[in-house]
């Protein structure tokens, strides 16, 4: 029986096949004794390598900077004239990583063999060796650069993958982001109309409404709400008083004080107002509902509709109760003249801890710098519909 050579015996065990060694491949020999060079080439050739030989670390660099891909296999000796071959391994690994390295030289010296090794050398053998010893060694190396370079191109092809799925991860999460934008422009349209109805009964409704939301939106930042929340608290506390266009004319824009009678059914906005927006699962109309509902609850409980007090009173209508009632206090009503701001902050303070809760009335004051810009931003002249134009005259 004919055994194969122990180096067939090894390319089969590392799953290489026979194949490995048909193919035609490029080594270059790196040794400054000529014999060794020859000896090398001989026994390649036989297995059908062909070979470039070089005689220093320099003649194998030019060679590799001329044509670095023509060549699958490095033999190098360690010691030679001017550059070490453990310095041109090192320069090799990084400048041509597809060229399988192995160390061929007499020093039988097993620190330097681990020095090689660690520095990525595919392999160490000591001079003398046999045919086969060599063969084994190449074998091996080719393996290990085999599997080296399949393993490269599957992480590039990975990579690549990655980088598909997050570019189309990217362009989806902007596509929803700009759908989520124009969702929320077009809910705050539709908030706008819905709340312009009342301003069509009432004129000072709608500028009541852009500082009213103003304030909303200010408190709440300071209070600490997401920047999320703000926004949705500055969109929906414009609808807060969408119930008045259920209260008849003579009760909305009576200009004296409302008799009893005619203040309860003024109260009633508030009902109207949660009735029309509540029921919806949308987070925006179902905050819109709870301001309506529950922006003129007092803080000792003796608002309306409820009459609920303290906590139980939802943050955002504490909130909105504070930003109505000074936006109230501080403009011309119909039935009487604007206060000024420190008469309204005076009357407001008196009512801390009774009609307003007064961790949000204190972070109202705190910020009253800002909320004089935004009085100021809406001291403008508002066109009448039916009526003589006029100017909100600023306290």
């Amino acid at each position: 029986m004919v055994h194969p050579p122990p180096y067939r015996v090894a390319i089969e065990a590392n799953g290489g096949g026979t194949d490995t060694l048909d193919e035609k491949k490029c080594a270059l020999v790196v040794d400054d004794e000529p014999q060794t060079r020859q000896l090398i080439k001989r026994i390649l050739e036989r297995h059908g390598f062909e070979c470039e030989l070089t005689a220093s670390a320099e003649e194998a660099r030019k060679s590799l900077d001329a044509d670095g891909k023509r060549f699958q296999l490095m033999l190098c000796d360690v010691n030679m004239p001017g550059e070490s071959g453990l310095e041109l391994i090192r320069s090799v690994l990084v400048r041509h990583p597809d060229v399988a390295t192995l160390m061929v030289t007499g020093a039988d010296d097993p620190s330097l063999a681990e020095s090689a090794i660690q520095l990525g050398a595919y392999g160490y053998l000591t001079k003398p060796f046999s045919p086969n010893e060599l063969m084994i060694h190449i074998t091996n190396a080719l393996h290990r650069r085999r599997l080296e370079i399949e393993n490269r191109e599957h992480q590039e092809v990975l990579e690549h993958a990655v980088a598909n799925r997050t570019a189309a991860l990217s362009d989806a999460v902007s596509q929803l982001q700009r759908s989520e934008q124009e969702l929320r422009m077009h809910q705050e349209e539709t908030v706008r109309r819905l709340s312009s109805m009342a301003e069509l009964r009432d004129l000072e409704t709608g500028r009541h409404l852009e500082r009213m939301s103003s304030y909303c939106a200010l408190i709440a930042e300071r209070f600490g709400f997401s920047r999320e929340r703000v926004e949705l608290m500055r969109i929906a506390s414009p609808m807060h008083d969408v119930g008045k266009i259920g209260i008849p004319d003579n009760v909305l824009l009576k200009p004296a004080t409302l008799s009893p009678e005619e203040f309860r059914i003024m109260q009633q906005h508030t009902v109207i107002g949660y009735e029309i927006l509540s029921g919806s699962e949308a987070e925006l109309l179902t905050l819109a509902a709870i301001l309506a509902w529950t922006h003129h609850e007092r803080f000792d409980g003796t608002g309306y509709p409820l009459g609920i007090a303290g906590d139980e009173i939802p943050i955002e209508g504490r909130i909105a109760a504070v930003a109505d009632v000074f936006d109230a206090l501080t403009t011309d009503r119909i039935y009487r003249p604007a206060f000024g701001v420190e008469q309204a902050i005076e009357m407001m303070r008196a009512q801390r801890g009774t009609h307003f809760d007064p961790d949000v009335l204190d972070c109202f004051f705190d910020a009253m710098e800002t909320v004089e810009e935004i009085r100021s931003g809406y001291n403008r002249v508002v066109p009448a519909s039916g009526r003589e134009a006029k100017v909100e005259q600023a306290a």
